[in-house]
C-alpha cells in the first residue's frame, strides 16, 4: 500500500556529485523518519543519513561534511546530495520511511524502495 522508488545513481568519477530521490506513494497518512542506507558487494547494509519530519538530520560518520540530506513533505520525497564522491561510496544506495498509512484504519509500518546503484570509479 506504500511504495518508495529511488532515482539519480549512476556512474560518476571520484570527486563528483550525484543526487539521489526517493518518492513514496499509496495510503500515506504522514511520515516520520525518512533515511538512506547502502550496501556495498559483500558487505552489511549500513546507515548514511536519516531526517525526521521536522527536517532534523542525521549522518553516519562517513557521510558528515560531504552528503546532505533533505525532504519535501508536500511530495513525500527524500533527497540525497552525495559531492566529493569518493570509490568506497560504490554501493547500492536504499531509501526507507517510517510511514503512518491510512487505510480503514491507520497503522504504522517501514518501507524500503528498491534500490539505486552508485559507482564511483575513473
Amino acid at each position: 500500500q506504500v511504495q518508495l522508488v529511488e532515482s539519480g545513481g549512476g556512474l560518476v568519477q571520484p570527486g563528483g556529485s550525484l543526487r539521489l530521490s526517493c518518492a513514496a506513494s499509496g495510503s500515506i497518512f504522514s511520515i516520520n523518519a525518512m533515511g538512506w542506507y547502502r550496501q556495498a558487494l559483500g558487505k552489511e547494509r549500513e546507515l548514511v543519513a536519516t531526517i525526521i519530519s521536522d527536517g532534523s538530520p542525521n549522518y553516519a560518520d562517513s557521510a558528515k561534511g560531504r552528503f546532505t540530506i533533505s525532504r519535501d513533505n508536500a511530495k513525500n520525497t527524500v533527497y540525497l546530495q552525495m559531492n566529493s564522491l569518493k570509490p568506497e561510496d560504490t554501493a547500492v544506495y536504499y531509501c526507507n520511511a517510517d510511514v503512518v498509512v491510512r487505510t480503514t484504519t491507520f497503522y504504522t509500518g517501514r518501507y524500503w524502495g528498491q534500490g539505486t546503484q552508485v559507482t564511483v570509479s575513473s
